[in-house]
């Protein structure tokens, strides 16, 4: 461009070697153009154009000569698009729509469920009268294993597994009663009126349901007592106890099949002792009884089982039961039940198994018939006394007005049947009799009868 050299404004010299003028290179004036912000452009031109290279560092006086220069270019506003936002990564962004619904849904689940346990307990513990509980806490009811030995449960458990059903076929029917087992080789002691009327065939159904057949090994009319035997080993004997040491007013149980229903316990107590007792039915023999009284619910077919006291030991043998009902219709339970004495039960039952048969127990004298004492409470009056019998050797005679024996007091002659019967053979007896208006009293050893 002619003779002359033109930099980018860093380091202009002139011609020869000598560095220019601090100023633009020459040219005209400059008029035009201005800077965007109205002042006059801050290039110089050449040849009256702007240069963008032009500088006046050359002018600084603290410029270094031989270092170079920068060149600073403001910045043009443009009028273009905004740039695109950037988002930064790690900012919180703004919740959306689902998340708005889901924390006040879980917040209402939780507060409903909250509320729900605190209404469920405050309506069981404070309950909603006023903050008052009706009733007591629910309390732990015992377990089957913790039931103690002599609550009711407890002795139930213990007998049930030797008390039996027995029926034996008749020419009438069959007949239904009850029994308990004495030994563990199969002996059974029921009522003789249970096996009376049968054929010599019966069977015996035990507490488990399995049955046996049975044969008739002895019975004792008067006494109501018989025993029969099956053909099994092993069986599990009921616990004797002694009827002489009962008190009115010991609980007791009564365990049997009445009306056919199998393994039934009612519970009573001893409701009187020595209750004297003349039963029998028509034309057969009579049976008298000094028997344990009791309310415990026995009904027809608990003939022949056990009562058995608060220890599980059995103490009588039901027999009989009163009724109101008229002659020929059924009985039923009214609270009085009677029981053979197990003393005297047992004694029989032994007299059986040894020699088939059992001995009766008497005194060695006769009484006048039912109603023939003088009043309510004087006695019972001998009708006859035998010369070599027991009463005979203790001085007493025909005549005489039996007061008390053994301290129980005579009211009819059945009181003094039955309680001679009571006793076993060789017993020895108190006697408070009268003979005329003086009163005695003889010791009396009982006897066998001879037959």
């Amino acid at each position: 461009m002619g003779g002359t050299d033109v930099t980018d404004g860093w380091d202009w010299r002139a011609p020869g070697g000598t560095p220019g003028s601090a100023g633009p290179p020459p040219g005209p004036p400059q008029t035009g153009p201005t800077t965007p912000y109205g002042g006059p452009s801050p290039y110089g031109g050449h040849g009256g154009s702007a240069s963008p290279w032009w500088s006046d560092a050359l002018a600084d006086p603290w410029r270094d000569p031989y270092a170079p220069a920068a060149v600073v270019l403001p910045s043009v506003p443009t009028t273009g698009a905004a740039p695109e936002p950037v988002t930064d990564p790690d900012a919180p962004g703004r919740p959306k729509l689902r998340q708005l619904l889901l924390v006040p849904l879980i917040v209402a689940l939780l507060a409903g469920t909250l509320g729900g346990a605190l209404g469920y307990a405050f309506a069981v513990r404070g309950g909603v009268g006023g903050g008052i509980t009706l009733g007591a806490g629910p309390a732990e009811g015992p377990a089957l294993a913790q039931r103690r030995p002599d609550s009711l449960a407890g002795v139930a458990g213990r007998v049930l597994p030797s008390v039996v059903t027995i029926r034996v076929a008749g020419l009438a029917g069959t007949s239904e009663g009850s029994g308990f087992i004495v030994s563990a080789d199969g002996y059974v002691v029921t009522n003789d009126h249970v096996v009376a009327d049968g054929t010599g065939r019966a069977s015996v159904t035990f507490n488990d349901g399995s049955s046996s057949p049975a044969t008739v090994v002895g019975q004792d009319p008067e006494s109501d007592i018989a025993v029969i035997k099956v053909n099994r080993k092993g069986l599990r004997p009921i616990e004797f106890g002694d009827s002489e040491s009962l008190a009115v007013g010991d609980p007791v149980l009564a365990i049997g099949s009445p009306l056919s229903l199998a393994n039934t316990v009612t519970a009573g107590i001893i409701s009187a002792l020595d209750r004297t007792m003349q039963a029998g039915e028509p034309g057969g023999p009579v049976r008298y009884y000094a028997a344990i009284q009791t309310d415990a619910a026995v009904n027809h077919g608990n003939s022949g089982g056990p009562l058995v006291d608060s220890a599980g030991r059995v103490i009588g043998v039901n027999s009989t039961i009163r009724s109101l009902v008229a002659e020929g219709q059924e009985a039923g339970n009214i609270g009085l039940a009677f029981a053979i004495p197990i003393n005297q039960a047992k004694r029989i039952t032994q007299d059986i198994i040894g020699t088939g048969k059992a001995r009766r127990t008497v005194i060695g004298a006769q009484v006048a018939g039912t109603g023939t004492a003088t009043r309510a409470g004087a006695g019972v009056r001998l009708a006859a006394v035998e010369p070599a019998g027991p009463a005979a050797a203790a001085g007493l005679k025909t005549g005489d007005v039996v007061l008390r024996l053994n301290g129980r007091p005579m009211n009819e002659p059945t009181d003094l049947i039955a309680l001679v019967r009571k006793f076993a053979p060789g017993s020895v007896v108190t006697v408070e009799y009268r003979r005329g208006t003086a009163r005695q009293n003889a010791s009396v050893t009982l006897a066998a009868d001879a037959k």
